[in-house]
């Protein structure tokens, strides 16, 4: 069983997701989940903190004398602004600003709990000051950098929080005055208790509690962090299953999207079933094409791909692939439904009636119209991925090139639509209503390459 380490574990990421170089995953539906989550986190985390600072604010006014608790008053308020300046300038990846207001953040906590307040009646010796228990609130700035879902953050909130309360501890050891009457006199006070007389002596450090704090603090630190992780790679695996559901979208209906979406690999079973294929192509357009801009093909191009996209997906089709100037649709794929002919057959109507609506604008607008013919089949094909590395759904059948074959015969015929006696049967068998066939001839026998015998076409015109 292979390990994972702990370093590993820092530069995991779910499958198919890359970093640039400020750490920022280079994948568009992750970044912006990633963004998204982070905003979201900077506001609850803003919002939490102002009202944890608030709290604290009330406590101090009520344990803290005048005018000892303006000097952290003033302090609170410099704490929550510089919450809100945090809000302005996160975002995903490297910050810098941010980490240098994190950073103001945790040193001045360090200030209030290393330097006694100037403002005090009293006059503590600093070592004393120092063993206030200030070290308990470094949890609250701890604590809001979880809702960042950065873990990042979180991790340098530990390492940063832990270096400055050592550094402070052993600034006030160097620089702190000694106080030997104090000292005397508390050894003479508890002479029969020695420890609690040392622990009393105002000029000592107690570097075994700060020891502790440290340790503590970073178990704490390290324990969300792993948490935060975990939480962060799951706001990754969600963007790897937005980007797949939006992959899924851009060839299959809604319905169908949804059903794929809660399978396991659905698409990689090979099988045959009956699929409904629809062909369209626009009549023309190569001579169209030769004598126009590049861009205005192009143009023209995706407005009719558009028009003919909306109607498949609207149909409860699955959108195949373009090619060149037209497109194939299936109906039926991945799963069959219950009138997979009648939905190509009305597909074929509605797009023919879109394209009929999309030239009128072009007339209006100056531009030539453009024909669109269209052949619809139904029969037994192969479904399933093909590839190596870069795999496609594919429908692959005879059905496909009959397909094929009644849209390019709606030139000689001089017709917009031509579908095989086989759609239009299973399509009246599942759609009892007259109105889906009206418009439509029967044309006869017609040979078809690749059969071996006529086959019956209706036309629509």
């Amino acid at each position: 069983m292979a390990e994972l380490s702990f370093s590993a574990f820092f530069r995991s990421d779910p499958p198919g997701i890359s970093r640039d170089s400020a750490g920022v995953p280079a994948n568009r539906y992750a970044e912006e989940a990633l963004a998204r989550h982070k905003r979201e986190g900077l506001e609850l985390a803003v919002r939490t903190r102002t009202i944890a600072m608030l709290i604290i604010a009330a406590t101090v006014t009520m344990l803290t004398p005048w005018p000892e608790v303006l000097y952290y008053l003033v302090l609170i308020g410099l704490f929550i602004l510089i919450g809100f300046a945090q809000r302005r300038v996160g975002r995903v990846g490297l910050s810098r600003a941010e980490l240098v207001l994190l950073f103001c953040d945790l040193a001045l906590m360090t200030l209030i709990a290393a330097v006694p307040n100037p403002f005090a009646t009293q006059d503590y010796p600093a070592p004393f000051h120092y063993q206030f228990a200030i070290h308990k609130y470094f949890f609250v700035i701890l604590a809001t950098a979880t809702l960042a879902y950065s873990w990042r953050t979180i991790f340098a909130v530990g390492v940063w929080t832990s270096a400055l309360w050592a550094v402070a501890a052993i600034g006030i050891w160097l620089t702190a005055g000694d106080y030997p009457e104090i000292r005397q006199a508390t050894q003479a006070l508890y002479a029969d208790a020695p420890l609690l007389a040392e622990f009393m002596d105002p000029s000592r450090i107690v570097w075994d509690q700060r020891f502790q704090e440290i340790i503590v603090f970073l178990m704490c630190a390290g324990i969300l962090t792993v948490s935060v992780r975990r939480l962060y790679n799951l706001v990754l695996d969600q963007a790897s299953a937005e980007r797949a559901r939006a992959n899924l979208s851009r060839y299959f209906s809604p319905n169908v999207v949804e059903r794929l979406s809660v399978n396991d690999e659905p698409l990689r079973q090979v099988r045959g079933q009956e699929v409904a294929v629809l062909f369209v192509d626009i009549v023309g357009f190569t001579s169209y094409a030769a004598s126009r801009p590049p861009e205005r093909v192009i143009d023209t191009l995706r407005e009719f791909h558009a028009l003919l996209e909306a109607e498949v997906f609207r149909h409860y089709g699955t959108l195949d692939k373009y090619l060149g100037d037209g497109l194939m649709a299936t109906f039926g794929t991945p799963t069959t439904g219950p009138r997979d002919a009648a939905d190509a057959l009305a597909c074929a109507r509605s797009m023919a009636d879109r394209v009929d609506a999309w030239n009128a604008e072009r007339v209006a607008r100056g531009s030539v119209p453009m024909r669109a013919s269209f052949g619809v089949h139904v029969g037994p094909v192969v479904l399933g991925d093909i590839g190596a590395n870069r795999l496609e759904f594919a429908v692959i059948g005879n059905t496909v090139n009959v397909a094929n074959r009644l849209e390019a015969m709606t030139r000689r015929l001089d017709v917009r639509i031509v579908a095989s006696q086989d759609l239009m049967d299973r399509a009246r068998a599942q759609e009892p209503e007259n109105k889906l066939f009206q418009g439509f001839e029967d044309s006869g026998a017609h040979d078809v390459r690749g059969l071996n015998a006529p086959i019956q076409v209706w036309t629509f015109r």
